[in-house]
């Protein structure tokens, strides 16, 4: 195809304001997919997508029109993975801005803009859903116009469901959006967007070539990682594989490798060819880091290998997902996951319990910690049991975030008391029209838990949230520790700041209380930082009345039968184990 009918562009909006649904209308409008092919989401191909109607993995399709060669890249809409988004971005020269006529502008749409803004692409407007009774086209095409300073002509009304105005759409996508701007005779360099492992094929990934061609059979390298492979065979996807020759400048297809791991072949990395080697690799590419951990744990320990090999398989696919065995005496054996977000860890967890048929324990989600050490030895911990003896400890350094809330004014301040709750500094409140945007930072460990149902409790729904990682920072910070009759559990130990730390022990060790269950004997459940108790709450034994059988008689026999009783449950709190059960490490996610 030649370079000036090709147009590359995708779709970015906040969740569930209909993105994929208008990728559905243009498959079938422009006859990519044939009628009886069609299924709503067709670009989800997850099973977890369809259920939870958000888009996990991009998905890129080639589609052809009047003549001109479309690709549309439908990019994920959670911040969790907001990096995958900016290569997505960078592989085009368009954006199709879909906003919902009946809820307007939210803090997703406004990250996505500036993501787009920064690469330097040509936003195209679109207000979606408005055949709903409760859409409010002329306030929300003002919040547009205020958003972008675009004119009222130019924002395209439409609705994905019905594909009313979806051919606007698309005679905009030919007219509005540049067409690629490669050379073909340059050194070849083209951009992973994306990477996954397939069973059969080995690592399969989409690319945008920027300048030169990459052919079938050449010898590969990437630039960041150093890896080197074979491209086995190139080709474009609508929506499923379809083989060509070559990649030429300016097209987006797929490459399937002879790579083992997508840990060799990174989104953000450039590709080059031994044919016609490159000297710079394009701009933007960083390593992404995780910065949520949890122990994953299998609730027999028979099942230890079998959650080892499903998170390898699991971790071939997904290189931001970063794994280490790890050991507790409560808990058995395990492995410690790292994760990009909340979202990303529970998709994990869902998979792993369904494609690998495994019953798990999943630990309290924690960040990671920056720990200085007296002797100057610097120590990144991702968990609160690893923390070295306090008296070594010079300063402790926890992550801090950039958060965006946009709300409806009358919610400002519920808002921003949630946010000074949560340790956290709201550094500036701008209006969009009826909604306000409210700016803070706060510290990651604090919002991990519950902070996103508690902002939509108290916003009635309408409160949505974006954020992205800051600094690390140093505060003081301290290991609380939990005890169950006397013995000390590591899977529950926590790092929290010292104003807060005596308020969660006392909350803990009560909802503690409510998940462990009663045994023949008190079983006392205490929280500690260092060697010092902060709270304590007693667990009472059964009582089982060994006189009840008694008919008269002295009152002697009574008290010797008491003390006898007495005796035995003594004996048994000093030999008897608690058993703990499962829930009982989910205590810190349910805040209530």
């Amino acid at each position: 195809m030649n370079q000036d009918h090709i147009r590359n562009f995708c779709i970015i909006a906040h969740i569930d304001h209909g993105k994929s649904t208008l990728a559905d209308r243009m498959l079938e409008m422009t006859g990519t997919v044939e009628k009886r092919e069609m299924k709503s989401q067709l670009l989800d191909s997850m099973d977890l997508e369809r259920e939870k109607g958000i888009t996990i993995k991009l998905a890129p399709v080639r589609m052809t029109y009047k003549g001109h060669e479309l690709n549309l890249i439908d990019t994920p809409g959670h911040v969790d993975f907001s990096y995958e988004v900016s290569r997505s971005l960078q592989a085009c020269e368009g954006a199709i801005l879909v906003v919902d006529a009946s809820q307007g502008i939210q803090a997703q749409t406004l990250a996505n803009v500036y993501l787009a803004m920064a690469a330097d692409l040509t936003i195209i407007p679109v207000l979606n859903k408005i055949d709903l009774p409760a859409a409010d086209v002329p306030k929300v095409s003002a919040e547009v116009i205020n958003l972008l300073g675009c004119a009222e002509e130019d924002i395209i009304k439409i609705s994905a469901k019905t594909g009313e105005g979806v051919d606007a759409v698309l005679d905009a996508v030919t007219t509005r959006i540049a067409s690629p701007q490669g050379t073909v005779t340059n050194p070849t360099r083209a951009l992973i967007f994306d990477s996954y492992f397939d069973d059969y094929r080995g690592v399969i990934l989409y690319v945008r070539s920027v300048d030169g061609e990459i052919k079938k059979g050449d010898t590969i390298d990437m630039m960041a990682t150093g890896a080197s492979g074979l491209a086995l065979e190139v080709g474009s996807l609508s929506p499923a594989m379809k083989p060509s020759d070559s990649l030429r400048t300016g097209e987006i297809g797929y490459i399937v490798t002879n790579l083992r791991t997508t840990r060799e072949a990174r989104v953000g990395d450039t590709i080059t060819t031994k044919r016609s080697t490159a000297a710079d690799p394009l701009p933007g590419y960083k390593l992404v880091k995780p910065f949520v951990y949890a122990g994953f744990f299998p609730v027999s320990n028979d099942d230890y290998q079998d959650l080892k090999d499903a998170i390898e398989k699991l971790s071939m696919s997904d290189s931001a997902l970063q794994f280490e065995p790890e050991n507790s005496p409560v808990l058995g054996f395990g492995v410690r996951v790292g994760f990009l977000g909340l979202l990303h860890l529970d998709i994990i967890r869902e998979r792993l319990e369904r494609e690998y048929d495994l019953d798990l324990v999943v630990t309290n989600p924690s960040t990671d910690y920056q720990v200085s050490l007296s002797d100057g030895t610097e120590l990144d911990i991702k968990s609160a049991s690893n923390l070295p003896d306090v008296s070594k400890v010079a300063e402790i350094r926890e992550p801090w975030i950039k958060g965006e809330i946009v709300v409806p004014q009358q919610f400002i301040g519920p808002v921003i008391q949630l946010i000074v709750g949560k340790r956290g500094r709201q550094s500036n409140l701008s209006y969009i029209d009826e909604r306000a945007l409210v700016s803070f930072e706060a510290p990651l460990a604090n919002l991990l838990t519950d902070f996103y149902d508690q902002l939509k409790s108290i916003t009635s729904g309408y409160g949505s949230f974006n954020y992205e990682l800051d600094t690390y920072r140093a505060e003081d910070l301290v290991r609380v520790d939990f005890y169950v009759s006397g013995e000390m559990v590591d899977a529950l130990s926590v790092m929290a700041h010292r104003s807060e730390a005596q308020s969660l022990g006392r909350e803990t060790v009560k909802k503690l209380k409510e998940v462990i269950p009663r045994q023949s004997f008190q079983v006392s459940l205490q929280a500690g930082i260092g060697g010092k108790f902060i709270a304590r709450e007693d667990i009472s034994a059964y009582r089982k009345d060994v006189t009840g059988y008694l008919y008269g008689g002295d009152v002697s026999r009574k008290k010797k039968l008491l003390a006898k009783q007495a005796k035995g449950k003594k004996r048994m709190k000093r030999f008897g184990k608690v058993d703990i059960p499962s829930e009982a490490f989910m205590v810190m996610l349910k805040r209530d």
